[in-house]
């Protein structure tokens, strides 16, 4: 009987891209809620960091371009997660489909919003005017990048260049509904 990885232990895998872990969590229903968790310390750390950010202007932007900046970063992860995901299960699981491909949408769930952890670097949002500040996010976002593509990889149970093939197509596609809906001029 093998031990199941404490929640810590999970965080550490993840960010070590261990392919073990990532099917722990893909294979664990219950790791729905860690990686809700995951989510809610990532959106945390993005608001916080870009509240700071914000702190940091002298004379810029006035205090409703200053929210909206806020806003907008602390939902960036929960939107790419919850769209990315679904977007991703619906490209892997239908068109880039591999033989060994057996998931459902929770699976990509979970194993996506563990992907996020390296995220709590997006608290040094604040950071971002100075160099070392955009390296951090920089690093930060590139993590979450390489972390969700084994993620998927994982959950869909195929090759790294379907899941890079599925993590690409689902996100433009996602980039299309944001910007269509950013786009659309609402009614008066």
């Amino acid at each position: 009987m093998t031990t199941r990885l404490s929640f810590f232990q999970r965080l550490w895998g993840v960010c070590r891209l261990h392919a073990d872990t990532y099917e722990e969590i893909e294979a664990d229903p219950p790791a729905l809620r860690q990686a809700a968790g995951v989510m809610a310390v990532v959106v945390l750390c993005t608001g916080v960091g870009a509240w700071l950010e914000t702190q940091t202007w002298r004379t810029g932007p006035s205090d409703s371009a200053a929210l909206a900046l806020i806003v907008a970063r602390t939902l960036e992860p929960l939107v790419l997660w919850l769209g990315g995901s679904a977007f991703a299960y619906m490209v892997g699981a239908t068109f880039l489909r591999g033989p060994e491909t057996e998931t459902d949408y929770a699976e990509v769930l979970r194993t996506v919003g563990f992907a996020f952890a390296p995220g709590v670097l997006f608290l040094f949002g604040f950071l971002s005017p100075a160099p070392l500040g955009l390296a951090i996010l920089g690093i930060g976002r590139a993590w979450v990048l390489v972390a969700s593509i084994v993620a998927v990889r994982q959950a869909l149970d195929f090759s790294t260049w379907r899941a890079i093939g599925t993590f690409g197509a689902a996100s433009i596609i996602l980039w299309l509904v944001v910007w269509g809906l950013a786009v659309v001029p609402l009614p008066v």
